[in-house]
């Protein structure tokens, strides 16, 4: 069966959006390996929070899995993320005070590297978060849109009290051009669009700073602390010191 005209072109416009981000974010996500290298260097845990709604993922992404890192520190926000009901994740992404607190439990200090995704940047769980993380002198990789930063209106019920965009409290600004309104494919002759790609760019983006900050490890003589598939003969073997390493040091391992 031949793949549908919409089907071809969406895969297009997801084609057309990774190779935008590799083409104007390889410096910024060269320099974001360094900053995870760094850390790891430094022996610090790397922590990952997304901001609410499907930004949470890139924390799963990222934490415990084969090729992936063993010292990310995920932020769990569990009320804030698809797996909580909905509209209750609606609710509380809007409410301040709740992602402060989540900085706070897990305990970030000064000099921590923190990434924080969030494609729209204005909502007061990303931004409390990202206030708090500075109080405490923590060092932000920020994975955001511009186009948000700078179509959204200003006083528009979903920004933070004090109309901040996430980019504004970043050492690093990766940005994943997601588009404003977030799905921007239409099937023609319908007007509300369709299949939003802002997953798919985050997750290259997290897996790409992965990429780099292992590269980087390597040109610094560091044995990069990549987990192997524990579905693999021997895997379980192989991530064990990874795991006696970190387990008493990330709360969700």
């Amino acid at each position: 069966m031949e793949p549908s005209r919409p089907a071809c072109a969406y895969l297009q416009n997801v084609i057309g959006k990774l190779q935008a981000v590799e083409d104007r974010q390889a410096p910024a996500l060269a320099r974001a390996g360094a900053m995870i290298a760094d850390a790891y260097q430094q022996d610090r845990l790397v922590h990952v929070y997304g901001g609410g709604g499907h930004t949470v993922m890139m924390v799963c992404e990222m934490f415990f899995r084969a090729g992936g890192l063993a010292n990310i520190n995920p932020i769990f926000g569990h009320d804030i993320s698809p797996l909580c009901q909905a509209l209750k994740y609606l609710e509380i992404e809007r409410t301040t005070g709740y992602g402060a607190c989540l900085i706070r439990y897990y305990g970030l200090a000064k000099d921590d590297l923190l990434i924080i995704f969030h494609n729209i940047g204005y909502n007061p769980t990303t931004i409390d978060a990202a206030e708090e993380a500075k109080r405490r002198g923590a060092k932000i990789i920020a994975v955001s849109s511009h186009h948000w930063r700078d179509q959204l209106p200003r006083d528009h019920a979903i920004r933070h009290p004090s109309k901040k965009h996430l980019f504004e409290y970043a050492d690093l600004c990766i940005d994943d051009e997601n588009p404003f309104g977030d799905a921007d494919f239409h099937v023609p002759g319908l007007e509300v669009p369709v299949a939003p790609t802002s997953t798919i760019v985050d997750a290259y983006l997290a897996h790409r700073m992965v990429i780099e900050a292992v590269a980087e490890m390597h040109r610094r003589g560091l044995e990069p602390p990549v987990f192997r598939s524990a579905n693999v003969p021997g895997g379980d073997d192989f991530n064990a010191a990874l795991l006696a390493r970190y387990r008493h040091r990330v709360k969700d391992l």
